[in-house]
């Protein structure tokens, strides 16, 4: 007897039974899907405000149409690269040693021997992360205002013959800045690198052992290449960040004096949107914004595909 031909299984039918297989995670992701959908994707059908002359009594449908005018209008303006230089700056800033620093520190736990003490560390690094910037700026005044605390010990001590403007000086304000985000910041992002140390085989080490590695060789034969692929995919991630400069952090701690610095892309579209109401005019800049950190992540990820193994997409 011939056996007998099996039909061919269609893919509509696979992925209906794929689905039925997996109906309970589907289920429990709903809500997650639906978070994203309400808050990510239909908020960017507002982007259309960028290319018409947004008026609230007429609304989105009936504003006057100027497709790329106001995208003309930001490099027009006589401040448009103060704002971009500041912006690239601090962000190069964070984006160079905020994600560096993060590894050196989570090196650092990973070869501390006492518990108790590595815990403590850990402990205190991830901390403020959970403090507030508003928080923060009230500490930072306190202890760095030209009454505060800092410089009072400072003439005291005969350092200072009178108070140095920490906060009021454009001079020091990307690196007093850069310092207060590093310390909140640094502790949890090592959290993620920890983990990937974690996942280092151990008969890696066993085997550096009997070749004599030291700590140092530890480190850099055999931990920094094993967490090589999550440090590559944190910076592919991170490198649209290159155009964050900041912006909670600069609006608590700004001033007149220091506006020639402190002025990012964030701040400029929250002084025209929200303080002068061109609501049309700030949509663009942001929009600006988001296709240029979305290109920076798209080149950044072709180049780690094509000089290593590793890519996002």
């Amino acid at each position: 007897m011939k056996p007998k031909k099996t039909k061919p299984i269609k893919p509509a039918s696979s992925r209906k039974r794929q689905f039925l297989r997996e109906r309970q995670f589907w289920f429990i992701s709903i809500v997650a899907l639906a978070f994203l959908l309400v808050f990510y994707f239909v908020p960017m059908l507002g982007n259309y405000m960028a290319f018409i002359n947004y008026k609230p009594r007429k609304g989105i449908l009936e504003s006057d149409f100027v497709g790329l005018e106001f995208f003309q209008k930001f490099f027009s303006l006589p401040d448009v690269w103060n704002v971009l230089r500041n912006t690239l700056v601090m962000g190069t800033i964070n984006i160079t040693i905020g994600f560096v620093a993060p590894i050196v520190l989570a090196l650092m736990l990973n070869e501390l021997r006492l518990m108790k003490v590595k815990k403590v560390v850990q402990t205190v690094s991830y901390l403020p992360h959970f403090v507030s910037w508003v928080v923060v700026a009230s500490i930072a005044r306190s202890l760095f205002a030209t009454d505060g605390v800092v410089n009072e010990l400072l003439v005291k001590a005969g350092a200072l013959e009178k108070p140095y403007g920490f906060l009021s000086t454009g001079g020091t304000y990307w690196v007093f800045i850069s310092i207060l985000n590093l310390w909140k910041t640094v502790g949890w992002g090592s959290i993620i690198y920890m983990s990937a140390i974690a996942g280092v085989d151990h008969e890696l080490y066993e085997a550096g052992a009997v070749d004599g590695v030291g700590r140092w060789g530890r480190i850099r034969h055999i931990i920094l290449p094993g967490i090589s692929t999550t440090i590559i995919m944190l910076f592919i991630l991170g490198a649209g960040g290159i155009i964050n400069g900041g912006f909670e952090q600069h609006l608590l701690l700004g001033n007149a004096t220091t506006r020639e610095y402190y002025e990012t892309i964030d701040t400029y579209v929250y002084a025209y949107g929200l303080e002068m109401g061109q609501y049309s005019f700030a949509t663009a800049v942001s929009l600006l914004k988001g296709i240029i950190s979305i290109t920076l992540v798209i080149i950044t990820n072709a180049l780690s595909r094509r000089f290593s193994d590793s890519s996002v997409f």
